[in-house]
C-alpha cells in the first residue's frame, strides 16, 4: 500500500498521520462523552488533552530513540523526523500518564477518575492507529503461510507472506475497548478501568510481540515484552491496594 494518502500543494499527507489524527479526535470526543455522562466537567478533559497529547508524542519518541540509540547517536537530526515512524506506544502511555498526573494534581482533580474516562479512548486510539503500521509496511510478524497472511516487501527477500501482527493487535484492542466501556458502568473503585486497560492490553501485547520481527531489544530480550510484564505486575499490585482500601 502507498503510505501517501494524497498531496496538497506538494505536501505529502501520509495515512499514518491521518489515522493518528483521527484516533486522537475520536478518543477526545469519547472521553468528553464519558465525562458528561458521569457529571464531570468536560472542559477539564479538553484541557487535559492539550497537555497529554504533546507529552505522549514526546514520550513515544524518546522511548523509541533510547532503545535504538545505536542508530540515532550517529544520525541526531533523524530524531526529530517522527513522520517517518518510530513512535512506541508504551512511551506514549508513560508520557501521557505522567502529564495527566501532574495536570490533575495542579488542578486539584481526581486523577484516577480522569484515567478511567481516558482508558477507553486510549485503547480505541491504539486500535485505529495500528492501521498506520499497515500502510507503512511495519510492525508485521514473521513469515507464515496462513490464509490471512499479508504480503510485504522485504529488503532482503522481496515479497514475502507474514503475520499481520498489526491486525492482531488492532482486533485485541477493539475487543478491549468494548469491554472497558461495559466495565466502566460496573467498576467498584476509581482507577479500576484504567488498571484493567493496562493489564489486559499488556497481556495481549506480550504474545503478539513474540511474533514480530522488528521488536526493540534490550540485553537480548524484547523490550515490549519486558514492559508488558512490568505493567501487569504493577497494575495488579495497585488494583489490590485500591480494592483493599475501598473495603476498609
Amino acid at each position: 500500500m502507498d503510505p501517501i494518502a494524497f498531496e496538497i500543494l506538494g505536501l505529502k499527507i501520509r495515512w499514518y498521520g491521518l489515522l493518528l489524527s483521527s484516533s486522537i479526535l475520536l478518543g477526545l470526543l469519547l472521553a468528553i462523552h464519558l465525562a458528561k455522562k458521569n457529571n464531570f466537567d468536560a472542559e477539564k478533559i479538553l484541557d487535559l488533552v492539550f497537555v497529554a497529547i504533546p507529552s505522549a508524542v514526546i514520550g513515544a519518541r524518546i522511548y523509541y530513540v533510547i532503545f535504538t540509540w545505536d542508530y540515532y547517536s550517529n544520525n541526531l537530526m533523524e530524531i526529530f523526523k517522527i513522520w517517518r515512524g518510530g513512535l512506541a506506544i508504551h512511551g506514549a502511555v508513560i508520557g501521557g500518564v505522567i502529564a495527566g498526573y501532574i495536570y490533575a494534581r495542579r488542578k486539584g482533580l481526581p486523577f484516577l477518575k480522569l484515567a478511567d474516562f481516558c482508558a477507553p479512548s486510549l485503547i480505541l486510539g491504539q486500535a485505529i492507529g495500528r492501521w498506520g503500521n499497515f500502510f507503512n509496511q511495519e510492525a508485521y510478524g514473521r513469515e507464515t503461510n496462513l490464509p490471512w497472511a499479508i504480503i510485504v516487501n522485504d529488503p532482503a527477500k522481496g515479497q514475502i507472506s507474514v503475520h499481520p501482527t498489526f491486525l492482531y493487535e488492532s482486533i485485541w484492542n477493539f475487543t478491549l475497548f468494548i469491554f472497558l466501556l461495559w466495565y466502566g458502568k460496573r467498576k467498584k473503585v476509581d482507577g479500576e478501568v484504567f488498571i484493567l486497560y493496562g493489564i489486559i492490553y499488556s497481556f495481549g501485547r506480550f504474545f503478539i510481540e513474540g511474533l514480530r520481527t522488528d521488536s526493540l531489544m534490550f540485553l537480548g530480550f524484547r523490550v515490549a515484552q519486558l514492559i508488558s510484564i512490568g505493567i501487569i505486575f504493577i497494575c495488579i499490585v495497585i488494583l489490590r491496594y485500591l480494592r483493599k482500601k475501598e473495603n476498609n
